[in-house]
């Protein structure tokens, strides 16, 4: 349904929120060590991030990433369509690129109901509402 990087990215974003205010900027390498990545990979994540608007950026000695208000306020699914595209939720669940409500895979409609309910997950759920279980320490980034 969504794709690892997408995952790592939603956790990225989480992180990033926790440490509002704006004006605290993290670094990709304390990033990547708190959500447990590579570098790397991170890098390319967060500078798609950045340009759909998800998140920000500033270079120099006192740049790094960061979110503003309005950015802990969208929804999860913003993230998601960064990352995986709009069509993250519209694919079978067996990999079929012809199934259709008319020419349905076995688990069509089962499967279905099921990514309907994660999507209205991600549609409902803001950034700020999955950061404060972090941030109370009854949730984890990590595993």
């Amino acid at each position: 349904m969504i794709s690892n990087t997408c995952k790592t990215a939603i956790r990225a974003v989480i992180y990033l929120a926790s440490k509002r205010p704006a004006s605290e900027k993290v670094g990709i390498v304390e990033i990547a060590k708190q959500i447990d990545v590579s570098e790397h990979t991170l890098g390319k994540i967060l500078q798609a991030l950045v340009r759909h608007n998800v998140i920000n950026s500033t270079k120099g000695p006192s740049g790094g990433f960061y979110l503003t208000e309005d950015q802990t306020d969208q929804p999860i699914m913003n993230i998601v369509e960064a990352v995986d595209g709009k069509m993250a939720f519209k694919e079978c669940g067996l990999g079929l690129s012809k199934c259709s409500e008319n020419h349905p895979c076995p688990i069509h409609h089962i499967y279905k109901e099921g990514r309907q309910i994660i999507e209205n997950l991600f549609k409902e759920n803001r950034v700020k509402d999955l950061c404060l279980p972090v941030n109370e320490k009854i949730a984890y980034l990590i595993g």
